[in-house]
């Protein structure tokens, strides 16, 4: 029988190929790895809270998300300039407290004429405007070996070091740095500076 010319219906069996199989199975399999590690880096190392007050404006606002590094002041020491996240004096049933970290161990803090000063220089680059209330530092501290001094970049808005009921903080009220920020408002997404 003479086969006929045109249109056929009948489809070749398509054969599996094996090498794209594979290629696709790999790629979902060190997605699904990757995306583990990341929950797992979330829940375990790292934290989600979120800001309450203007104490950190323009840094941070109220209101905004950011995640902390719970693990790096196991291995180091908070420095000057890091934005941390803490209970004020270890109570648990108060809510976190995030600031700027200003002075040390072993370092001597003082405010004169609305500037404040530790180990006599001059420190005002994370401040929007002159301090009003030296509170604490309205005479000299200096600094014990587990204790830091914190204050809010709005420091004419926040409740820190300054006052008696907060005043300096334990490495072990720490509860981690923050190192990213989520978008609030007009405010950017990125890391803390």
């Amino acid at each position: 029988m003479a086969r006929r010319k045109g249109l056929t219906f009948y489809q070749k069996k398509k054969k599996l190929n094996i090498t794209l199989v594979k290629e696709i199975g790999s790629w979902i399999f060190w997605i699904m790895v990757s995306i583990g590690l990341g929950a797992l880096t979330v829940f375990c190392i790292g934290m989600k809270t979120s800001v309450i007050g203007s104490a950190m404006e323009p840094c941070l606002y109220n209101g905004q998300e950011i995640f902390l590094n719970r693990m790096i002041y196991k291995a180091t020491s908070p420095k000057i300039g890091d934005v941390i996240v803490f209970l004020p004096n270890g109570n648990e049933k108060s809510h976190y407290y995030v600031k700027r970290v200003v002075g040390g161990p072993g370092d001597k803090l003082y405010i004169k004429k609305g500037v404040l000063y530790v180990n006599d220089e001059i420190v005002d680059k994370y401040f929007n405007d002159k301090i009003a209330e030296a509170g604490l530092l309205e005479n000299e501290v200096l600094l014990e070996d587990d204790e830091y001094f914190v204050i809010g970049d709005n420091c004419n808005s926040s409740e820190d070091s300054r006052s008696a009921n907060i005043g300096t903080v334990k490495k072990g009220y720490i509860i981690g740095k923050v190192w990213f920020k989520m978008a609030c408002g007009d405010s950017d997404i990125g890391f803390v500076k």
